[in-house]
């Protein structure tokens, strides 16, 4: 029987020898620290271990960003990651996106409180989320403002445009026009070259903010479906491939869905991702996507084998995520950018030619 000669059924693992606690320990030795005891604590340092393989393996890296990271200034943590070249391309909610222009801008987001009446909040004109408070004037309806004007007179938006193509188009000018560029993610995407993709874009307010545009008859809106190609012609393209998840939901089925677009639909390679890290607080068992465990992803073609180089972390990513980048900045040489946003549009005309060429031959 396979379970008697499987290594995880034996007790040939590592020893368990309590480890020593110190102070100011770094995070690399606080990672090791983790990685020699148990639970998502050990989980944690499998994920280190991973990430910082995709890295030395020169992998195209996509981080997919769910949740409300940006609101909690966790914008500039990604921003250093692409700045180094960890991160090559990202997924993100488009509230991700649309809350991270706030600190560029010097929009006021402030350290609240959960235990609140919302409806005093609500008198007050303040937006809460969880512990953060946001102002509806000063905040959120100057961020329209601004949003809606760079859209509109945006001259990098093309007409058949993705997502990613309205990321680079307000990065680039909250790069030009905002008081501290530095704080954005955005623009740190724009400045590098990385493709930042809102595949649920019409539930945000990045969204919302194109109903006044429409209509006026005024901008440019972007093809989903778009995202769908650029996206599966980015896997197509690269030799190695993973990804970091924050949460689930859309990014994160919206990442590996690339496998079964080109494995199920197109036709064109199998195999889905070398490498999968997810961190995440959800359940497997009622069903959902964000939940699903990530070996689960092999029966669709999302991931090469479900027996090594996957790992979910269950836990809080606002606490998790900032570990692995520091683990990854002290493990890791800074690589040169893949400057995937400037290569997309070719690679998607080089598979759709290819895919094209290849029915023609089927059907002669």
């Amino acid at each position: 029987m396979r379970h008697h000669t499987d290594p995880r059924h034996s007790f040939g693992g590592r020893k368990i020898d309590p480890p020593a606690i110190s102070p100011e320990m770094t995070v690399t030795k606080l990672i090791e620290f983790y990685g020699s005891t148990g639970y998502n604590a050990r989980r944690l340092a499998e994920a280190a271990e991973i990430l910082k393989d995709m890295i030395e393996t020169n992998s195209t890296v996509c981080l997919t960003v769910a949740g409300a990271m940006t609101p909690i200034g966790l914008g500039k943590t990604i921003s250093t990651m692409i700045e180094n070249g960890f991160v090559d391309w990202i997924v993100a909610t488009g509230a991700n996106v649309y809350h991270d222009l706030h600190f560029a801008y010097d929009l006021p987001v402030r350290q609240g409180h959960f235990d609140v009446d919302d409806d005093v909040l609500y008198s007050k004109q303040i937006v809460r989320i969880y512990d953060v408070y946001i102002k509806e004037n000063g905040t959120l309806q100057a961020q329209d403002l601004i949003v809606q004007k760079d859209i509109r007179r945006s001259k990098d938006i093309p007409q058949s445009a993705s997502t990613a193509d309205i990321s680079y188009a307000l990065g680039k000018a909250a790069k030009e026009n905002s008081k501290h560029p530095e704080k954005s993610f955005l623009v740190s995407a724009y400045e590098h070259n990385v493709p930042v993709y809102m595949p649920a874009i019409s539930d945000s307010s990045i969204g919302l903010n194109m109903l006044p545009l429409l209509f006026e008859g005024r901008g440019v809106f972007p093809n989903v479906i778009l995202d769908v190609a650029e996206s599966a012609a980015i896997l197509w393209k690269a030799g190695r491939s993973g990804g970091l998840e924050l949460g689930g939901g859309v990014p994160k089925n919206f990442f590996q869905q690339t496998g079964p677009a080109l494995y199920q639909i197109l036709k064109m390679k199998e195999g889905g991702q070398d490498y999968l890290i997810q961190l995440t607080d959800a359940r497997p068992d009622t069903g959902g996507l964000s939940g699903a465990t990530l070996q689960e992803g092999k029966s669709w073609g999302k991931i090469k084998t479900s027996h090594k180089g996957n790992v979910i972390v269950y836990g809080d990513s606002s606490v998790y995520f900032p570990l692995l980048c520091s683990y990854a900045l002290s493990a890791c040489k800074p690589r040169k950018p893949k400057e995937l946003y400037a290569k997309k549009d070719s690679w998607m005309q080089e598979m759709k030619k290819v895919y094209l060429a290849g029915k023609k031959s089927k059907t002669l």
